[in-house]
């Protein structure tokens, strides 16, 4: 259990603080207590709260408009309510609303201290979670180089992510655009959220406006129950949309009408949903050459890309190779237990010099051939005859 959580009480009655701020603060915890709801927000600003206790009912603004602001502002704090006997239903309705759980008065302090201890380990789990997004997305795992054209993509991503801005991430196949779009998701604010990835060009256009909006049970023949779509699915997260270049003018406007209006209505329903989601998208293909010849409508184009991050092909970064080599010999070795081989410069230079069409991905068969194939350490003349 983490003693150093700091823990905020809310409640207008004084006996009420006096007494959890003691038993709280006899348990090891940092504890501050508030009057009434603005005092409380005022001092969740200057402060972070890994959780809040928080009493329903106050005078002026109530327990439930504490939460939302809270949540608003800082989604990864535990807020607790507490309540009285009749409000029930009120509670119900705040977890409902994202309260992590209810306490109902007069307080059971065993309660108290489970509820507390539990709801200080999600916090500190949901912490540690991104942390290892982080470290997984970026860096030695993720962005591997130290070329010009890496650190000024390192730079891009740092600067966009934690805004809300959209994002369309163009490349050559195979440079990495995924990678961009997981590093954007990870240290956003969205992080803990979902992220929701969808290849446009491995759905068939009949079946596009199904997988991204949902449908209806019954909408289609083989509609056989109600189905969530990728937008649903990724609310209050990122959606991906990869070769968004291959989507049908159909599925376009609909995903123009939704980043408009927030709101989509699933296939075969008149109802709008609405929906909090940050979409980035990635092409191969120039739009702007799209838009003229009439396969991608120019209004998605210019909503889609607010920010655009140009990935720079293998080509533009050779002196990232050797870096990308090393990194991938380590990396496949240890997802197939294969011994880890040497690479003698001669053979180094022979795959720096090489031209890179397919890019990462290319690079990466490579290397695993070499592995496979190639002595110990990888001669130049393993990638004479296993790559040239």
């Amino acid at each position: 259990m983490s003693k150093n959580a700091k823990i905020l009480i809310v409640d207008d009655e004084r006996a009420i603080r006096s007494s959890l701020k003691e038993i709280l603060e006899d348990e090891g915890w940092l504890v501050e207590a508030a009057p009434d709801g603005p005092t409380a927000l005022q001092m969740a600003e200057g402060d972070h709260f890994q959780v809040v206790l928080c009493d329903i009912k106050m005078p002026g603004m109530d327990g439930i408009e504490v939460l939302t602001q809270l949540h608003a502002s800082d989604p990864d704090t535990a807020v607790v309510m507490m309540t009285g006997h009749g409000d029930i239903d009120t509670a119900v309705d705040c977890i409902r609303k994202g309260a992590y759980d209810f306490l109902v008065k007069p307080l059971d302090l065993n309660r108290i201290l489970l509820t507390i201890r539990n709801a200080v380990d999600k916090v500190n789990l949901v912490g540690e979670t991104k942390v290892l997004k982080k470290k997984v997305y970026s860096g030695v795992d993720g962005m591997v180089g130290e070329s010009e054209g890496m650190k000024a993509l390192r730079e891009m991503v740092d600067k966009v992510a934690p805004t809300d801005a959209r994002v369309l991430i163009t490349g050559q196949n195979g440079t990495g655009k995924e990678l961009v779009a997981r590093s954007l998701h990870a240290k956003s604010h969205r992080a803990s959220m979902p992220y929701v990835e969808v290849n446009c060009a491995a759905i068939p256009s009949e079946l596009i406006e199904s997988e991204l909006f949902g449908h209806e049970k019954g909408s289609f023949t083989s509609a056989v129950k109600q189905h969530k779509g990728k937008f649903e699915q990724a609310d209050g997260g990122t959606l991906f949309l990869d070769e968004i270049g291959d989507m049908s003018l159909a599925a376009q406007a609909k995903v123009l009408r939704v980043l408009q209006e927030k709101k989509l209505s699933r296939v075969g329903s008149d109802k709008d949903i609405e929906v909090d989601v940050r979409v980035l998208a990635a092409t191969n293909k120039d739009l702007k050459a799209e838009i003229a010849a009439g396969r991608f409508r120019e209004d998605l184009y210019h909503r889609l890309s607010v920010i655009v991050i140009q990935v720079p092909s293998l080509d533009e970064r050779k002196s990232d190779i050797p870096l990308l080599v090393e990194h991938f010999i380590d990396q496949i070795g240890q997802e197939s237990g294969m011994a880890r081989k040497d690479i003698s410069p001669e053979a180094m230079r022979l795959l720096t010099e090489k031209s890179w069409t397919g890019n990462i991905r290319e690079l990466r068969n490579v290397v695993e051939r070499l592995l496979i194939l190639g002595g110990q350490p990888i001669s130049a003349e393993d990638v004479r005859s296993f790559v040239y």
